[in-house]
């Protein structure tokens, strides 16, 4: 059972020293931060190396609450360098790295964009100005594209087109990608929406996609509205980041705060991991309720934590529907752990 508020504040404040100097001890030289592919969500069976872009946005985002850390100040650091090299022009970005095989082939897409976008600007980084494109890689209904590739509505976008006509420089190739992969150039996925609406924030333009993700909820679509994320506490918290923006989430809090608690276990933690326990902590949090189920899954994230500092890896998203295979890595949930004992520390103070 949980202790007392003090003996709960010492317990975390350890726990995310602990986490953090296993992020800075395996954050390599280049600022990447390893990611893995693996046919199962523990990723035991085995696991294969991936150089990508997006761990390393995740985990420095994780991390802009505490900037001021010496190691996460080096972590930051590192990771500005990384992702100003992997900036491509227009100010978007790819998932994969600039020395991975499939760069060359695989277009930007939004979701790196907005995540590395973020992450800069909160670190006070100059972006190029990328919502002109992003708001011209839309549907007729205002939802967002997941790739960034040549449309009839970029038209007018003379400045971008080295950007979303890069497909064009190796054709046959970039046309089998789509072949060779689960993805479509016409991808609308709620995760990817909702991840745009926090980096854009609710107005006019993002107002579509406000609409779009409480229908999804009211009809209880979740698990199907997203290609590449099939883990619904991922998605409740992405949705509920936006929530501090203004009052049009209101009618999603309920609901979300309802299947967050439905997946609460007689152990005293959400979901099926680490992972998943830090998201529904996250995503109550962001919701600014708490109550002993609450304390009780912190406690229980405390307690999961490696001898090593990190939490055990879980795949964050999958390649896409069939879920043949799925990326993660510890330093991946690692983040997210941190963050969740950050804000629940910092929530129960401001009580």
């Amino acid at each position: 059972m949980p202790g007392t508020l003090t003996d709960i504040n010492e317990q975390i404040d350890q726990a995310v020293d602990h986490g953090v100097n296993y992020l800075y001890d395996h954050q390599l030289p280049n600022g990447e931060f390893m990611f893995y592919y693996a046919p199962d969500e523990k990723m035991l069976e085995w696991c294969v190396p991936d150089s990508t872009v997006f761990p390393i946005s995740l985990v420095a985002s994780c991390l802009l609450q505490i900037k001021d850390r010496p190691k996460v100040k080096s972590i930051h650091a590192a990771a500005v360098g990384f992702l100003q090299y992997q900036m491509m022009r227009g100010g978007v970005w790819n998932y994969f790295t600039k020395w991975n095989p499939l760069y060359k082939y695989s277009p930007a897409d939004v979701d790196d964009t907005v995540f590395a976008s973020h992450v800069l600007r909160s670190l006070s980084v100059s972006v190029p100005d990328n919502k002109e494109l992003l708001l011209a890689n839309r549907n007729a209904e205002g939802l967002f594209y997941t790739w960034i590739v040549s449309r009839f509505s970029m038209r007018l976008l003379g400045k971008h087109w080295k950007t979303v006509f890069r497909e064009f420089k190796a054709p046959v190739k970039s046309l089998l990608f789509w072949f060779k992969h689960e993805g479509a150039r016409g991808d609308i996925d709620a995760m990817v929406n909702a991840n745009v609406l926090h980096y854009l924030g609710i107005n006019t333009d993002t107002m579509p996609v406000v609409d779009y993700l409480l229908k999804m909820l009211a009809e209880k679509r979740e698990s199907n509205a997203d290609k590449w994320y099939h883990n619904s506490n991922l998605l409740y918290y992405f949705i509920s980041r936006s929530y501090s923006s203004g009052n049009e989430l209101e009618p999603a809090k309920q609901l979300i705060i309802d299947r967050t608690y439905a997946q609460y276990n007689d152990g005293g933690y959400f979901g099926n991991s680490s992972l998943d326990n830090a998201f529904a902590i996250l995503t109550l949090l962001n919701f600014k309720h708490s109550d002993s189920r609450l304390d009780a899954a912190v406690q229980h994230l405390i307690n999961a934590q490696q001898s090593a500092g990190n939490w055990e890896r879980n795949i964050f998203f999958y390649a896409g529907p069939s879920k043949i295979v799925g990326w993660g890595s510890e330093e991946v949930t690692t983040g997210y752990c941190i963050e969740a004992l950050c804000n629940y520390r910092a929530f129960s103070h401001a009580k």
